[in-house]
């Protein structure tokens, strides 16, 4: 029995100890599987995907700028050649014309005018918008481009020229718009949440008590006064007046910052949270860059009788990224009001149609009552042939 314990006890210690070494190897992955568990866990919580829509818009907004910064635009030699064309073609008539017949003249510089204003137009349509990709796609834009793509809004204003752009905008899309609406439905539902604590903490602190009630309701187990607390609902102008404070303040603070009318801030408030998204105000436009400076810098040593003064005020100025960011808050916050009121006017319908439908039950059998008692029941009369 010593013999085969001894030599058995080896064999053992080699299986103990490769139970032990394959243990120790099994922890650096169950370590890695719980963090990928915790990190899932705690990217499908509102604030896991608000993180990730803000990281997800950044990551967009560079690829974007690095794309189409890439893009040479030719549109701005062919508007000088028209320009000079233009000038050139209105010298020659003024030198022919001018002193021999006035009317002439006329006619034909309005021709030329017109001419040159045909061709601009539809140099204007094809999206010219007299800057270069660089100042076009400065981080502010694009990242509010990103926005509107992930959104659904599609303002138009700016649209990618570069092939690789395009791609890209269709892979961005595909994976961004999912990632919106999870983000949309999460947010309108916590929201909603907490809005109505709000309310019914509010609503039970201003109504009027009374303590007699309530000891009967306590002595009764409590449940009048929970069926009491049920029945309170935010109504449909609570959420109206949230929407309409939060479009004023989106009002003064665009009317402020992008020099806009407090009409044409309203509008794009209004047009941007339905996700109309027109385009012809968007944020961010009026924002000075790097490239602006670059430009008016540049212009200031070709132009003897250009301004000094301009490239001092946009550096001055330069640095108004935080006014995007806000802008940028501001989008995302409105659409998870606007899902926040869909969900409590939802649930106002759904109260009202429920009421409905047993007031109805209620005239149905109130009527059914009344004729009763007026002409008798319909099954004592058959009853009565009967026999």
């Amino acid at each position: 029995m010593s013999n085969k314990f001894q030599r058995s006890s080896p064999q053992m210690l080699g299986v103990e100890a490769s139970t032990v070494s394959s243990t120790a190897s099994n922890q650096p992955r169950k370590r890695v599987k719980r963090c990928c568990r915790n990190f899932v866990t705690f990217m499908c919580t509102q604030v896991g995907v608000g993180a990730l829509i803000v990281f997800y818009a950044i990551c967009g907004a560079l690829a974007f700028m690095n794309i189409e910064r890439k893009y040479v635009d030719e549109t701005a030699k062919v508007v000088l050649s028209l320009r000079y064309n233009c000038s050139q073609r209105l010298w020659n008539i003024t030198e022919e014309l001018n002193l021999i017949d006035k009317k002439l003249w006329v006619n034909e510089t309005n021709a030329v005018l017109q001419a040159y204003q045909v061709q601009i137009a539809a140099i204007i349509k094809n999206g010219y918008v007299g800057r270069s990709p660089a100042q076009i796609w400065s981080f502010p834009a694009a990242l509010m481009f990103c926005l509107s793509v992930i959104t659904m809004i599609g303002y138009g204003n700016m649209v990618p020229r570069t092939p690789w752009g395009k791609g890209f905008t269709v892979i961005y899309a595909t994976f961004g718009i999912p990632l919106y609406i999870l983000y949309f439905l999460n947010m309108g539902r916590v929201l909603a949440r907490s809005f109505k604590f709000l309310y019914r903490s509010m609503h039970e602190c201003t109504q009027e008590r009374n303590y007699d009630a309530r000891l009967e309701a306590l002595e009764s187990g409590s449940l009048g006064a929970l069926t009491l607390r049920k029945k309170i609902i935010v109504p449909s102008t609570a959420c109206l007046w949230v929407i309409i404070f939060y479009v004023l303040t989106g009002t003064i603070m665009f009317a402020n910052w992008e020099k806009w009318s407090f009409l044409n801030s309203f509008y794009f408030c209004m047009t941007s949270l339905c996700k109309i998204g027109f385009g012809d105000f968007v944020p961010g436009a009026s924002l000075t860059t790097a490239a602006d400076v670059d430009a008016a810098t540049q212009k200031l040593r070709e132009d003897i009788s250009a301004d000094p003064n301009e490239v001092s005020d946009l550096q001055r100025i330069t640095d108004q990224q935080f006014k995007l960011a806000i802008n940028f808050i501001y989008m995302l916050l409105g659409m998870g009001l606007v899902a926040m009121c869909g969900n409590l006017m939802r649930e106002e319908v759904k109260v009202k149609l429920k009421e409905m439908k047993e007031d109805a039950k209620l005239c149905v059998e109130d009527t059914r009552h009344r004729f009763v008692g007026c002409c008798g029941d319909p099954r004592d009369f058959y009853e009565s042939d009967y026999y």
